[in-house]
């Protein structure tokens, strides 16, 4: 007669425990890794540039536009990452689903402007890591490409890519705060006009959006979210909350550069035209700011360029193309970006223009066939019956894209026609 062991049931339950406790802590690094893509991906050079220019430019009544934003942004992102993660799908594969062929279209628009779009982050790395150390701009490029590739080389590139986009934003946050208060802002006239602001500029409401969410951003936390294994039905609350988190964190990020600067402002320091949020941080806190510019700068450059090599790839590859396949594919992406802006040493004016146009094009056309997927398809949602509360906001933000997408793309047009 055989006798069990109690000891041996113990181990097992303690090791069945671990299991569920790892797979939970995994869960939320993936889940905070997507968010944290997202956001990162958003704050690129150009962001940092935006904010510093439209803060001079309207002062206190920026937070307006801010606010503004921000509020379309999570309407955008909540039914994206919704959609796709509801469905366990691909942006382009849905779109695919919709209308056979529109997907391939949508994944040529965002790979094409994320190749162009991430010579330009490439190119912010080199800026950053020389107001940073001040090492020549190429050589800091070529270095922080060295640093992205590694991301994708590793054995665990996944958990990499989750770790150090937040590493990363986490630090971003850190330094603007401090910048922020030491700068002093007028928190009190922010907070006001934010709500009853002395001026409403449309068009930078209409910027800031395209900025935030235009191109492959849209994508971004959505895919890697799902690539992580978080989807289904089941993980709506978790993709809700996500989804508005991941703006938050770029609100908060836009909000504390825009008080640092806005502290410069009302102080009466004229800033230097060529460069406005290098010269607000100096004016703030000494050459120790300027310093902290350059981190700033090279952190937000190179976890755009992790976020745009990553989502790019994304779209010219299947569900089914294994991780190893995809992550050398990330890495010949890199690897190509970075070769062309050592090339040619900048990133050409006229190659922006064009990714810019690209970039206005994707959101109404990729955020369509996903609406349609939530108004029409609940075979490809797993039967989810889709609030309308929610298709509404979308439906109301996809007019708001069409709109960003024809501003878009009227500098293109001038531009071949030389208009």
């Amino acid at each position: 007669m055989s006798h069990a062991d109690p000891t041996a049931h113990a181990r097992g339950d303690a090791a069945a425990g671990e299991a569920v406790q790892a797979s939970s802590s995994n869960r939320r690094t993936a889940l905070l890794g997507a968010m944290f893509l997202m956001a990162t991906s958003a704050i690129g050079p150009g962001f940092i540039t935006q904010t510093a220019t439209f803060t001079v430019q309207l002062g206190a009544a920026f937070a307006f536009a801010i606010l503004v934003s921000i509020l379309i942004d999570i309407a955008v992102q909540m039914n994206v990452w919704r959609v796709i993660g509801v469905s366990g799908m691909r942006a382009q594969e849905l779109a695919n689903s919709v209308l056979p062929g529109l997907g391939w279209v949508l994944a040529v628009l965002v790979f094409v402007g994320g190749l162009v779009f991430n010579i330009g982050n490439i190119a912010g790395t080199g800026l950053g890591a020389n107001a940073m150390l001040g090492v020549d701009p190429l050589i800091g490029g070529a270095v922080s490409a060295v640093i992205a590739l590694l991301v994708f080389l590793s054995k665990r590139a996944g958990v990499a890519l989750d770790r150090i986009v937040v590493v990363l934003g986490a630090v971003m946050i850190l330094l603007m705060l401090y910048v922020a208060v030491t700068s002093a802002p007028p928190v009190g006239e922010a907070l006001r006009q934010s709500v009853f602001p002395e001026k409403v500029d449309f068009f930078v409401i209409v910027t800031l959006v395209g900025g935030t969410i235009g191109g492959y951003i849209t994508y971004a936390g959505a895919h890697r979210m799902i690539d992580s294994g978080v989807k289904g039905v089941d993980d709506v609350e978790a993709i809700t909350r996500s989804s508005v988190l991941s703006i938050l964190v770029t609100g908060v990020m836009r909000v504390l550069l825009f008080l640092a600067i806005l502290g410069v402002v009302a102080s009466g320091v004229a800033l230097a035209k060529d460069n406005l949020a290098a010269s607000a941080f100096q004016a703030a806190a000494g050459d120790i700011g300027l310093r902290m510019f350059g981190i700033v700068l090279w952190a937000a450059a190179l976890t755009s360029v992790i976020g745009a090599s990553y989502t790019s790839v994304s779209f010219v590859t299947k569900s089914t193309t294994t991780t190893r396949t995809r992550n050398l594919l990330t890495v010949a992406f890199i690897v190509v970006c970075t070769v062309l802006y050592l090339a040619l040493r900048q990133t050409p004016q006229t190659l922006l223009v064009f990714a810019g146009a690209f970039n206005g094009m994707i959101l109404p056309i990729g955020f369509a066939a996903l609406l349609w997927v939530a108004w029409r398809r609940r075979d490809l949602l797993g039967g989810y019956r889709y609030p309308t509360w929610l298709l509404v906001i979308g439906a109301l933000s996809w007019l708001l894209s069409v709109f960003i997408a024809v501003r878009g793309f009227l500098p293109m047009v001038q531009m071949i026609t030389g208009a």
